[in-house]
């Protein structure tokens, strides 16, 4: 019997693209970066990983690019790093708990999350930004944005269920019946988890992936602070009600996988009630919950045309 396992450590598929993607990175003018946020600070250790401008250019405005669970930062800005890098000085973090970033506070909240955030933004020369957030990238983002206002310019959510509640699990919004189950899925450990959340996060979700290939990624990507991982989503539902979500006053756009599994499209409407006047949104057809990996060019003309044509 072929050993696939001796393949995988003799060659890693998903080392080898995240090698690419590091390689892309640096050829598009950035530097992978370590901080130490703890020094001075009443905070716990905390130290935090961030692909930052080579040399900025101050007269350039700032934008800060969030990622949600799954793969890094890399892998899910990868393909739109170099439409912003003429434009911007763009700044990719690793938020805690994924890649190189890590504290020993006990603290999961998205609202912790945005406070380090910050803290390594300011360490970084920078004072006001942009924010894209994915997902998860985007309850951080949002949180960004409510606890700094003077700090965020404009905001970019991207299927980020900012506005769930606890209750909605139990109201049967979700495809999942519970946490534990959704927990299994966003944090896969198994080949068989993982198939399920590429089927809930792509309308068209490549079929017949060799096992050997999921093994191959969970073991690259999803085996640290598996733990933490699941607090930070944990984190997110408990007691969360929309009536204490503050509005942020900054120009939003919203953008939505129409047939998103993960966040229904309704958490999309109902975010775009909820900041009011000031947010748009736009529903990108036949493309689920990873619509900037499904649509990517559909997605990143939205960006642009926010984010650029708007300068």
């Amino acid at each position: 019997m072929f050993d696939h396992m001796k393949l995988l450590r003799c060659f890693s598929f998903t080392a080898s693209r995240d090698w690419f993607f590091r390689q892309s990175f640096a050829n598009a003018g950035l530097r992978s970066v370590v901080t130490d946020l703890s020094h001075g600070n009443s905070i716990a250790s905390a130290t935090m990983h961030c692909w930052i401008p080579k040399s900025p250019n101050r007269s350039k405005p700032n934008l800060l690019l969030l990622h949600g669970f799954g793969a890094n930062a890399m892998w899910q800005y990868g393909e739109h790093l170099r439409a912003f890098t003429g434009r911007f000085n763009v700044y990719v973090p690793d938020l805690l708990f994924f890649g190189l970033s890590s504290t020993s506070e006990q603290n999961r909240t998205e609202s912790f999350q945005a406070r380090c955030l910050m803290r390594l933004m300011e360490a970084h020369g920078v004072h006001r930004m942009s924010i894209v957030g994915i997902s998860y990238g985007g309850f951080v983002g949002y949180s960004l944005a409510a606890q700094f206002p003077e700090k965020v310019e404009k905001l970019v959510l991207c299927c980020a269920g900012v506005c769930l509640e606890e209750k909605d699990m139990e109201d049967g919004l979700f495809k999942v019946p519970n946490l534990e189950e959704a927990t299994g899925i966003l944090i896969p450990q198994t080949p068989e988890k993982l198939k399920e959340l590429i089927r809930f996060s792509f309308v068209k979700p490549m079929k017949g992936v060799p096992s050997f290939f999921l093994w191959d990624f969970i073991d690259v990507m999803c085996t640290e602070f598996v733990e933490e991982k699941r607090d930070l989503i944990k984190s997110i539902l408990k007691d969360r009600r929309l009536s204490d979500l503050p509005r942020i006053k900054q120009k939003s756009l919203v953008i939505w996988g129409e047939e998103d599994q993960i966040f229904p499209l309704e958490l999309g409407y109902r975010l775009k009630r909820h900041i009011g006047e000031n947010a748009e949104i736009v529903v990108i057809k036949k493309a689920g919950h990873a619509v900037n990996l499904e649509k990517s060019k559909e997605f990143l003309k939205h960006l642009k045309s926010f984010l650029i044509d708007s300068l």
